[in-house]
């Protein structure tokens, strides 16, 4: 069964028939994590990096941001039998909406992307592939089965 994760969005599955896949993943980063011993896997689509800009709606919705939504993720893994040391982690998104880091005054991509390496970096926690940065929309998908990450994006298809 495919689950969509949508914008500001989380999904947990434990079910080897199932895909997660995430849309438009601009400026947003998609994180996947993946326990390969008992096939439990999770996505999120976190929009910006810091919830101190609104804490209110980080309460309300964790998702959105990079630095509550993470912690979200991993919990909700853990919740259901994935262990920290099987976990394997993915990253995708972090683009300029504006074509380059020079023309995009907010960097929020960029941003997104340094937040999420220094909470793994925080946690002792590794990451084993990503695409990020760029111009390029991305779809990514994580099929709960094999722990394949798919990376959709003008028109090519390639495995993160």
């Amino acid at each position: 069964m495919i689950h969509i994760v949508s914008v500001a969005d989380l999904k947990v599955s434990t079910k080897p028939g199932d895909l997660l896949v995430t849309y438009a993943l601009g400026s947003c980063l998609g994180i996947a994590i993946y326990d390969p011993v008992i096939n439990v896997g999770g996505m999120l689509h976190a929009m910006l990096p810091q919830s101190t800009i609104d804490p209110m709606k980080a309460q309300k919705n964790p998702s959105m941001f990079v630095d509550t939504g993470v912690p979200e993720l991993f919990r909700r893994c853990y919740d259901v039998g994935a262990q920290r040391q099987r976990l394997i982690i993915k990253a995708a998104g972090g683009a300029s909406i504006h074509g380059s880091d020079a023309d995009d005054p907010f960097q929020i991509g960029k941003r997104n992307f340094i937040m999420f390496r220094k909470l793994l970096w925080k946690n002792g926690l590794l990451l084993r592939a990503f695409d990020v940065g760029g111009s390029i929309s991305r779809t990514m998908s994580l099929d709960i089965s094999n722990g394949r990450v798919i990376l959709k994006s003008n028109g090519q298809q390639s495995e993160l």
